[in-house]
């Protein structure tokens, strides 16, 4: 490598790291760790390139942080509600929209010529990635400190959180129950997307399919669907339920 590769490779780490600093907050030491955390695997096929591995660690890390938030916030709540709180501050439609509001999108990189990618919750994922590089940056000490900081505090809060009804198949279901109606949740597509299994799932009302959720898993694409059929008014919102 020639002199003049070596400093635009460094001036262009420069500015990465200027922009990982703006969004995060904080000045990264192992520049590499994020550009590995902020590159889907749409852009970088190989395990070593991509985020996939550290979206696995943050993943843990950062359900762990949170876990004991709950615990200490919460000192006289039982396991049920300890539970279903992390699962609303962690769950993918929750952590993608935290990853935009921070401003995680403007610096990843993917496909953005990749409809189906438009549909995923792949900043969601690439949130938990950085989580995972600020780790083993940082430290875990400096991570749950980060955490708290940059997410917990400024984007979740917890009164809401507490009335935040987020399992849209259950009201759906509810409803349905109420009102003498059959609801099924129906895979209509199945296909294979930047190597990966995109599922297409149906809510269907007495045989009338009145909405359809995409994502790579169809636990994912029934809630979306479900939620869809929520927000779209198919169903009348007054006979709504909360199961």
């Amino acid at each position: 490598m020639g002199i003049l590769d070596r400093f635009v490779k460094s001036s262009e780490e420069i500015s990465f790291g200027r922009q990982v600093e703006n969004v995060l907050g904080f000045k990264p030491t192992k520049i590499s760790l994020y550009k590995t955390a902020l590159t889907h695997r749409s852009v970088r096929d190989s395990a070593d390139e991509n985020n996939e591995r550290l979206e696995y660690l943050g993943d843990a890390i950062l359900s762990g942080i949170i876990a004991d938030f709950l615990f200490k916030k919460y000192p006289y709540k039982e396991e049920g509600f300890l539970t279903e709180m992390r699962s609303k501050m962690v769950n993918r439609n929750q952590l993608n929209e935290l990853a935009i509001k921070m401003g995680i999108k403007k610096i990843t990189y993917f496909n953005k010529f990749d409809n189906s990618l438009k549909m995923s919750q792949i900043f969601g994922n690439t949130l938990e990635a950085v989580v995972g590089a600020v780790y083993l940056d940082k430290g875990f000490r400096q991570t749950k400190k980060w955490v708290i900081r940059q997410i917990i505090m400024p984007h979740l809060f917890l009164d809401d959180l507490e009335l935040l009804e987020i399992n849209h198949k259950n009201r759906l279901y509810g409803w349905a129950n109420k009102n003498g109606k059959n609801l099924e949740f129906e895979t209509i597509d199945e296909r294979i997307e930047s190597g990966r299994r995109l599922f297409t799932v149906a809510a269907v009302v007495d045989g009338e399919l009145i909405a359809e959720g995409k994502a790579f898993n169809k636990k994912d694409a029934s809630q979306i669907a479900a939620q869809l059929a929520l927000d779209a008014g198919n169903v009348p919102m007054s006979v709504l339920v909360t199961a």
